[in-house]
């Protein structure tokens, strides 16, 4: 996944990693999937494309790396196993949740190559807590060459502006109680569950923003039609914004709702703390460790009212709420993507050549 001018965050976190080292003096090429369209002739067309583009490299640069870096094990680690077989250079791959909880358990083939992959990779980083005892536990990886590096927060971009000013320059309401979720429009995410929760709120001035990409038609069709049948107001649906208005968007909104079923780290979660903007998310996955310890507002996933509460919470309780910025500034701050890119460079090269 790596964004394009027609799809500006569909794999925008690679990215960002990306430039962060180059910004560190390392020469980066990418090959990737750019079309973030799915139905089976979108499917074939573009891992064609990925599977002739990466051919190219191989045989025209491949020799040169010293490191091949592939995201999500399966099926982007067969592609990077080819340079570690043909060139010997050093082969790292990172694993970000769906690739392990989902795509490794569609198949038992797809599971035997994701064992493979996990099995002759030099080294394999694991974006959570859960993600790497997983790794480890069920695909035997050893912990020597297991490690816990999340992508990081971009703490230029994602950073605190007055609530204020930032709904004035979005035109929103200063009046309204805003409820904000940033990511794809999909069942897994918790979106109905979030409506549902919203729905039991106080009738009068809230708003709830769902903002990303359509990954599923037909759910967002079954979502659109209970927020009409069952009359929920205030309820606004958004294209996916680059990430500057999202940071915008975000210091704008009284709380951040991430109600996800899965989630290998959540890390739109950690973007919203270094705006200020208090979390309610899940106890799943990453969520669990990143919203620990008063960092945010941990509620059960699937459950409707558990997360009302929660939302509900951060609009009564102010003491709470101020706990969970200053908490949430530490958590941005120790995951600061800065931080975190020294760590990548030292799996790239762990001798320090």
């Amino acid at each position: 996944m790596y964004p394009s001018k027609e799809a500006l965050t569909f794999g925008i976190f690679v990215k960002n990693q990306v430039n962060a080292l180059r910004e560190q003096g390392l020469e980066v090429d990418i090959v990737a999937v750019q079309n973030p369209n799915m139905g089976k002739a979108n499917v074939l067309k573009k891992y064609g494309k990925w599977a002739l583009q990466t051919a190219g490299n191989l045989l025209t640069k491949g020799r040169s790396y010293d490191a091949v870096h592939a995201h999500y094990v399966f099926p982007t680690g067969m592609l990077a196993l080819l340079y570690k077989k043909l060139f010997k250079c050093r082969m790292i791959i990172t694993a970000h949740g769906g690739d392990i909880d989902k795509m490794a358990k569609k198949s038992p083939r797809i599971r035997k190559w994701t064992a493979k992959i996990l099995r002759e990779a030099d080294h394999v980083i694991a974006v959570g807590n859960e993600l790497y005892e997983e790794i480890h536990e069920s695909f035997h990886v050893p912990k020597e060459k297991l490690s816990i590096i999340n992508m990081g927060v971009n703490r230029e971009v994602f950073k605190p502006t007055d609530q204020a000013a930032a709904r004035e320059k979005l035109d929103l309401s200063q009046n309204e109680h805003i409820f904000l979720f940033v990511g794809n429009l999909i069942k897994q995410k918790g979106l109905m569950d979030l409506v549902q929760a919203y729905e039991k709120l106080p009738k009068d001035n809230k708003r709830l923003i769902l903002m990303g990409a359509t990954k599923d038609v037909r759910f967002r069709e079954e979502l659109e039609a209970y927020i009409k049948d069952h009359n929920v107001g205030n309820v606004d649906i958004l294209e996916p914004r680059a990430q500057q208005e999202v940071a915008l968007w975000m210091s704008a909104a009284d709380a951040f709702v991430l109600p996800s079923h899965i989630e290998g780290f959540g890390l739109v979660a950690l973007e919203a703390m270094s705006c200020h903007t208090p979390v309610v998310g899940t106890n799943v996955g990453g969520l669990r460790y990143l919203l620990n310890e008063d960092s945010g507002i941990l509620v059960e996933p699937q459950n409707v009212s558990s997360l009302f509460e929660g939302m509900n919470k951060v609009l009564t309780d102010v003491s709470s709420r101020e706990q969970l910025i200053s908490n949430g500034e530490k958590r941005a701050q120790e995951n600061d993507q800065q931080t975190l890119i020294r760590k990548v460079i030292n799996v790239y090269s762990p001798l320090g050549g």
